[in-house]
């Protein structure tokens, strides 16, 4: 069984040492075991975790919720890990359409304003600058 030396792990993870620390502290990921000369030593199983922190990431999960989906995950709970994955494509999907909202009304304002000068009639300098148009 190969066994890593806390920079072999976050090299081959793709993370930095510190990050290993922290998810050890958070317990994210189970404490190392330790050398003769106290070194941390980690296994592959460590690494595959790693990994699947990062892909959860990546997936836009926050670090609270991967600790969640990896209970669910050694419990083998296919519905329970369906669920949390729904709950997080909600959150997208409300995401985005925030985000429609928001360019839309970007841009609402941006046809409205000159694009020279310094014109005081500018749409979007009236809603940065009055509290009214913000709310």
């Amino acid at each position: 069984m190969t066994q890593f030396a806390i920079g072999q792990l976050a090299s081959a993870a793709g993370v930095g040492i510190d990050t290993v620390r922290y998810y050890e502290r958070s317990g994210l990921l189970k404490p190392a075991k330790r050398s003769a000369s106290g070194y941390r030593k980690y296994g592959e199983g460590e690494l595959d975790r790693l990994n699947f922190i990062r892909r959860a990431q990546h997936l836009g999960f926050s670090l609270g919720e991967i600790g969640e989906l990896l209970a669910i995950s050694s419990r083998g709970d296919v519905k329970a890990m369906y669920q949390a994955a729904k709950v997080r494509l909600d959150d997208i999907d409300k995401r985005i359409n925030e985000l429609h909202r928001m360019r839309d009304a970007l841009a609402n304002l941006m046809s409205g304003c000159p694009r020279e000068g310094m014109d005081v009639d500018c749409p979007i300098l009236r809603a940065l600058l009055h509290k009214e148009a913000s709310q």
